[in-house]
């Protein structure tokens, strides 16, 4: 801990990909908040959201408009449960794509149910922006952001960074034979790896643009709230100052890329020490050590986690 700062607790929610069938179901015998909280979220989308996460089949769990409720609920779950056994209030919030709308749950800017029907129909959206196939992404390992700029900018097609995930870390998006002319132009620059992801969207990258329309009514006809916990927005590393910057923050989420590094490093400079991710997963406890191997990450969708970290408040 640095004299500059008291230690200092900051929450993050993970994104698309941190889905497997299975997940939380340890902590859903322990807890029952974490069932009722899935029963919720289906009694707003008409859907079996515990079979879905408990049974599967994976594919059903993968499909955008499905994976981004779910994956919300089970973050607003685990804070739920976290809050019930006393562990304290972040001084920071993060999501990392749609985790960004568990942050706002959490912090009390946005009803958990108009949460799940938000971005059930955010994942709608995106899914129908581009037909299945013409878009892809693709992870790129050991090149410097720029570097990945510059190589996406040599090629003709759409295809751009997405996420900047954590250093040499970076994802790119766009249409598919692009996207793979890029992939050859970051394995001639030095790329350690160069990795095609599974997913149904080319997200966080202008072909996203069409889902934006749809999106901003969705996003109109729901109540928003100033975060009671300052959250960090993926566009930007910074906190909305008004609700009308944080309505813009969420709709130009959609098609410009994840500023993952930022965000946490932002964190790091308001003061964070130790970080608590609240999803299923360790993706971004993964991230986290490489942006600072000295701050501590917390996972808490296992039972024995969990309680180690509300012992020690989530801190060091």
């Amino acid at each position: 801990m640095g004299e500059e700062f008291p230690v200092s607790l900051g929450f993050v929610f993970p994104g698309q990909g941190s889905q497997t069938v299975g997940m939380l179901m340890e902590m859903a015998e322990r807890h029952a908040i974490v069932r009722e909280t899935f029963d919720e979220a289906g009694d707003v989308l008409g859907l079996p959201m515990w079979s879905l996460v408990s049974e599967g089949p994976q594919e059903r769990l993968n499909q955008t408009e499905i994976t981004q409720p779910v994956l919300l609920t089970a973050s607003t779950a685990l804070w739920r449960a976290w809050q019930a056994e006393g562990g304290p209030d972040p001084d920071r919030l993060a999501g990392h794509s749609l985790g960004e709308y568990s942050a706002l749950v959490c912090a009390d800017a946005l009803s958990f149910k108009d949460a799940v029907a938000l971005v059930h129909q955010r994942g709608k959206l995106m899914q129908e922006a581009v037909p299945q196939g013409e878009g892809a992404m693709a992870a790129i390992l050991g090149l410097d952001d720029d570097v990945v700029a510059a190589c996406c900018d040599s090629v003709d097609g759409v295809v751009s960074p997405a996420n900047f995930n954590a250093p040499s870390q970076v994802v790119i998006a766009g249409s598919s034979a692009a996207v793979a002319r890029a992939v050859e132009k970051c394995v001639e620059a030095g790329a350690r790896r160069a990795v095609p992801l599974q997913v149904s969207g080319p997200f966080h990258c202008e072909l996203m643009a069409p889902a934006k329309v749809g999106f901003a009514e969705a996003l109109d006809a729901v109540t928003l709230s100033m975060p009671r916990i300052p959250v960090v927005h993926n566009v930007d590393a910074t906190v909305a100052t008004d609700l009308d910057a944080l309505r813009d923050k969420l709709l130009e989420q959609m098609a410009r890329p994840v500023q993952w590094t930022r965000c946490v490093t932002s964190m790091i400079d308001d003061g964070v020490d130790s970080f608590v991710e609240c999803g299923a997963g360790k993706v971004l406890a993964g991230l986290i050590k490489r942006i600072d191997r000295t701050k501590t990450v917390h996972n808490i969708d296992m039972p024995d986690d969990f309680a180690a970290a509300v012992e020690t408040g989530g801190r060091s």
